[in-house]
């Protein structure tokens, strides 16, 4: 028998993936739109602040290693790059919001 992956882990690994235009990790900037775990599988819908960010391959591929590493061997890993809704600013944190120096909601 297996153990399932935890989702608060899934969460922490994939607050290691920096955002590298906007120095924050991809959790604080609300870019995490879903995590789902069972036994031996973790799906992630994960979006970018924009369709046309240069970055959004580099840090799938990130996102994707991150959770592979808090994961128990042989969880398949299914990261889905979505466009719906549209990411916007209230998404982010409240540090995030702080370290651009904006109003806390």
């Amino acid at each position: 028998m297996t153990t399932a992956p935890d989702e608060a882990a899934v969460r922490d690994a994939l607050r290691q993936v920096i955002d590298p235009e906007a120095g924050l990790n991809v959790v604080d900037l609300g870019l995490v739109y879903r995590i789902d775990v069972a036994e031996r599988l973790v799906q992630v819908d994960l979006t970018m602040t924009t369709a046309a960010c240069p970055m959004a391959d580099l840090i799938a591929d990130q996102a994707h290693d991150a959770i592979a590493a808090a994961v128990p061997p042989g969880t398949d890993i299914e990261l889905q790059l979505v466009w719906e809704p549209p990411w916007t600013p209230e998404r982010m944190s409240d540090l995030a919001r702080e370290q651009f120096g904006w109003q806390a909601r």
